[in-house]
């Protein structure tokens, strides 16, 4: 897809081009490498650029013959049987996991 004038720069791009690339080398994908496929479907499924992204991410899941419907069906069981990204994490995936946003900075009450 062309990019528009429209198209928005995301945050995080650079950081998940980096998790893409490591999907896309994945011939068969571990329990992290699915749950992160899963997460970045849905953080730039409406977003408004990273296409490229996007595209990869489609790829990914034809490399793996999975639907995404089966990626999501999969990551769920993952996520029901203990999975836990601090203890299994692909490199970089820790730092995905949450809001990114640091508590750490609030004043005590």
């Amino acid at each position: 897809m062309e990019p528009s004038s429209n198209d928005q720069s995301h945050p995080l791009y650079a950081t998940d081009r980096d998790v893409v690339d490591r999907l896309l080398a994945a011939e068969q994908p571990a329990d992290a490498h699915l749950v992160d496929a899963a997460r970045l479907l849905m953080r730039y499924e409406n977003f408004p650029g990273a296409h490229d992204l996007s595209a990869d991410l489609a790829k990914a899941l034809r490399l793996w013959g999975l639907s995404r419907q089966q990626l999501h069906s999969r990551t769920r069981a993952i996520w029901e049987a203990g999975f836990r990204p601090a203890a299994t994490a692909t490199p970089g995936a820790s730092a995905a996991v949450g809001s990114s946003f640091d508590t750490a900075d609030q004043e005590q009450t």
